[in-house]
């Protein structure tokens, strides 16, 4: 497997150009070019020769989508292959303010979380931060976008993979895909989900980026919580809130808890006054989320109508809360269900031909 060029700052870029004895403003060409979502191929202001001697070196193209789904609210889901065969999903939804991007961070996931797909077949392998922006990269070209008209304009990392866990690639990618000169996304605009890695989170806070930090809680309750997330067995609800105290402090940027509503799990009243009694006076907003049900993993969705009363509980004991609208459900919009169903045909058509 070849390396990466995407992986490279402009700093780096710029020692790269040199040592190939090209000049330095060569390296702000080739940024643009890869965050314009360009194969190294495709770079036609470096001459032919310099070309030829990246793509001994470097991937032509790191991240290319090899399947769209377009469901009938708009939502766009893109089936990603990298450059050694393993493949990632990305989600492009479209709202009124503009459109957001789901983004993987590993292949796979070792968090085995209940509800999600993502953590079926494990952790493969973590994505390098060339290959997380270059998620950005393809799906952003293949609407239409380019550096000076963005058609991705917020990022959440929030699809296959836990962001926390592929610490180092996770903040270079962060640092690099909001520097000035490339496809600048601002810190503002972008959302880092966690399932609770509490030491994690405190680095993170130390880091000082100011993206907003959404951490997925699901349950108030630890002994319950164990059942769902495996993660809650090491760190506690308290552990988190503490660690989300510290990221305000360090940000100043309020935190977001993303609650799945799991029929018979989550939903009861007993919940939501827990979540009132913990939460109340914290900087934070609740998203509720309407479970986007994984038929291996045997989880239901609450119905509309209680999924409301929930939120409405909540809203009446002075939270700030939210029921997220459902999208993506008729193009297998949780997380890891594309990939997942595209790893079984695989292996169908395999054992098919043995």
């Amino acid at each position: 497997m070849k390396k990466i060029l995407q992986d490279l700052s402009l700093e780096e870029l710029k020692i790269l150009t040199e040592s190939y004895g090209e000049k330095p403003y060569r390296a702000k060409q080739i940024r643009s070019a890869l965050h314009s979502g360009r194969k190294i191929s495709e770079i036609t202001d470096i001459s032919k020769d310099f070309r030829a001697k990246l793509l001994e070196e470097y991937e032509d193209e790191p991240v290319r989508i090899i399947k769209k789904l377009v469901s009938s609210d708009g939502t766009e889901k893109f089936l990603l292959e990298l450059s050694d065969g393993n493949v990632i999903e990305s989600v492009l939804m479209k709202y009124k303010y503009g459109n957001t991007q789901c983004i993987s961070t590993q292949v796979g996931c070792r968090m085995n979380c209940a509800f999600c797909a993502s953590g079926l077949n494990g952790l493969a392998r973590n994505l390098s931060s060339g290959e997380i922006a270059s998620e950005i990269f393809a799906v952003n070209r293949e609407a239409g976008g380019n550096l000076e008209n963005r058609k991705v304009t917020n990022v959440v990392l929030m699809g296959s993979g836990e962001p926390l866990d592929n610490y180092a690639n996770v903040v270079k990618f962060l640092r690099e895909i909001t520097a000035d000169g490339g496809i600048n996304i601002s810190q503002r605009n972008i959302s880092l989900s966690t399932s609770g890695l509490v030491p994690e989170m405190y680095k993170f806070a130390d880091e000082k980026m100011g993206v907003n930090l959404s951490v997925s809680l699901h349950n108030p309750f630890d002994e319950k919580r164990r059942r769902i997330m495996p993660v809650a067995k090491k760190y506690s609800v308290k552990d988190i809130l503490g660690a989300c105290s510290y990221y305000f402090e360090k940000t100043g940027r309020r935190y977001i808890f993303e609650y799945s509503l799991i029929k018979g799990e989550n939903d009861t009243k007993e919940c939501a006054d827990e979540l009132i009694r913990l939460l109340s006076g914290r900087p934070c907003h609740v998203n509720l989320i309407r479970l986007n049900e994984v038929k291996e993993r045997n989880l239901l969705a609450t119905d509309d109508k209680y999924a409301y009363s929930f939120l409405g509980l909540l809203e009446k004991g002075g939270l700030s809360a939210s029921l997220r609208r459902r999208i993506g459900t008729d193009i297998d919009g949780a997380c890891g269900q594309l990939r997942n169903r595209y790893i079984k045909e695989k292996s169908t058509v395999g054992e098919t031909n043995e």
